[in-house]
């Protein structure tokens, strides 16, 4: 671990005088969950492990807002491509025909949007058929061997794919 950062300040000593500052600074500046804000907080603690000698006594509070700043945003703008669960609709199941219970038309709507997802290229078929499954970023990101940041950019070209292919139609 770093010891310092600069002119010799040690990095525990600076976490502790600035940490509680940079929460309440990002919790006023943005409307964000607490876990966006911590993430925020500590991607930018880190970046200072990195770049500490380069920063100028007294300016890390100002460099650390502004690089949590920065990535709180990116976080939230990541987030709002992604779907709530409660949007969602209830997955169709085309086997329902013994209960009595099928819709004939649902059963076609959904063969249609599967057809449209398989004139995706394949790497976004299989992120939006395990996002389908209910499937979290985290989970598809292991199972494929991405990043999650690499599943999110997959998912948000595929929507925009589905978004064009229904509009031709």
């Amino acid at each position: 671990m770093i010891q310092y950062t600069s002119q010799g300040r040690h990095l525990e000593d600076l976490y502790v005088e600035l940490q509680p500052q940079l929460l309440r600074i990002l919790a006023s500046n943005l409307e964000a969950p607490g876990w966006v804000i911590d993430e925020a907080c500590q991607a930018a603690w880190g970046l200072l492990m990195l770049q500490g000698p380069e920063i100028a006594a007294g300016q890390e509070l100002g460099w650390l807002s502004t690089t949590a700043t920065r990535t709180a945003l990116r976080v939230l703008r990541r987030e709002s491509f992604s779907e709530p669960c409660e949007a969602l609709s209830p997955p169709a199941r085309l086997d329902d025909r013994r209960a009595g219970g099928a819709d004939p038309e649902r059963a076609v709507e959904v063969s249609e949007h599967l057809a449209e997802v398989r004139r995706l290229p394949t790497r976004q078929q299989r992120v939006v058929m395990l996002h389908g499954f209910g499937y979290e970023y985290e989970e598809i990101a292991a199972v494929t061997g991405d990043t999650r940041r690499t599943v999110a950019r997959q998912l948000t070209l595929a929507r925009r794919r589905l978004a064009q292919l229904a509009a031709e139609a």
